[in-house]
C-alpha cells in the first residue's frame, strides 16, 4: 500500500517554558529538585516563550496562503497549546476556518516517572543506581519507573505518522510538541538508527520555537528534509533564542 505524506509536514518544539525557567535556576543553585508549582502538563510558557511564539507565527505570516499550514497538531501540555495559540494568532490563521487545530495524546511529552522534577544532581542523590543504569543502558533504551524510554514515544508516534498519512495525506501540517517528539520524529521520517539520532542529540538541544520541516517529494512519494532546527523567524524579531532540556537529564556522553 503507498503511503500519501503531507505536501509540507513543520515539527515545531514549543516556546521556553517557566519549567525550563525553574530548571535552569535549580541547575545553577545545586538544588536537588525543580521548585515549580505546576503540573508537567500545566507548565505554560514563559514570557520569553510568548515572544517566541509570536516571532514564529508572524514568520509564517510572511509565507504565502499556500505555504502555511492547513492542520495543526499539538501535544496537550500547556505550553504546546499555548505555542500553538499564539502562533496562530499572530499568523492571522483562524481555527475552524483558516486552520484544523487538534490536540492529541501521542504527542504529550516524554514521561519521565521518579525523575521528574529532579535536577542532574538530585537524581544522583536520590537514584544513585538508576542513573548508573541509564548511562550503561544509554537513554534511547532506558525506562525510569512509572516513565518512558525514547522507544516508548516512537512506539506511539508510528500510530501518530500513519494517522497523519492517512487524514491529511498531500496537506500542509504543523506538529507542535516537545524536545524528545521533535528528535523522535526525526528518527521515523529519516529512518535514523539510535546511533544516528544520538549523535543528532548530542550535537546540542532543539532551540525553543525551532522548525524542523520536511517536503514530499512526489516522484519518490517520500518526505524529504528541508530545514533542521530553523531559528530564522526568532533572529528576524530579535526574540532571544533558548535551548535547554525540558527535564532533568544526565549529561550527555
Amino acid at each position: 500500500m503507498k503511503v500519501e505524506w503531507p505536501s509540507v509536514l513543520w515539527v515545531a518544539r514549543h516556546g521556553q517554558s517557566a519549567g525550563n525557567v525553574a530548571r535552569d535556576k535549580a541547575e545553577a543553585a545545586g538544588l536537588a529538585l525543580i521548585d515549580i508549582e505546576f503540573r508537567d502538563i500545566d507548565t505554560p510558557l514563559s514570557p520569553l516563550g510568548m515572544e517566541q511564539s509570536q516571532a514564529l507565527g508572524r514568520w509564517f505570516a510572511q509565507q504565502p496562503a499556500d505555504e502555511r499550514p492547513q492542520v495543526v497538531l499539538c501535544s496537550p501540555y500547556v505550553r504546546a497549546r499555548e505555542t500553538a495559540r499564539i502562533v496562530l494568532e499572530q499568523a492571522g490563521m483562524k481555527p475552524g476556518q483558516d486552520v484544523r487545530l487538534r490536540q492529541d495524546e501521542r504527542l504529550r511529552e516524554k514521561e519521565f516517572g521518579v525523575l521528574d522534577r529532579l535536577t542532574r544532581f538530585g537524581i544522583k542523590e536520590k537514584f544513585p543506581d538508576l542513573d548508573h543504569q541509564r548511562s550503561h543502558v544509554g537513554k534511547f533504551y532506558f525506562r525510569p519507573p512509572g516513565g518512558e524510554s525514547w522507544c516508548d514515544v516512537i512506539l506511539r508516534l508510528r500510530s501518530l505518522t500513519e494517522m497523519i498519512t492517512r487524514e491529511h495525506a498531500s496537506e500542509r501540517v504543523l506538529v507542535v510538541a516537545h524536545q524528545v517528539i521533535v528528535n523522535c520524529m526525526r528518527y521515523l521520517i529519516e529512518n535514523l538508527d539510535e546511533s544516528q539520532i544520538l549523535a543528532i542529540d548530542k550535537l546540542g538541544d532543539v532551540p525553543n520555537c525551532a522548525l524542523t520541516s520536511y517536503r514530499r517529494d512526489p516522484a519518490a512519494g517520500q518526505l524529504a528534509p528541508e530545514l533542521v532546527n530553523f531559528i530564522a523567524p526568532l533572529l528576524q524579531s530579535g526574540a532571544p533564542v533558548t535551548a535547554a532540556p525540558d527535564v532533568p537529564a544526565a549529561p550527555k556522553p
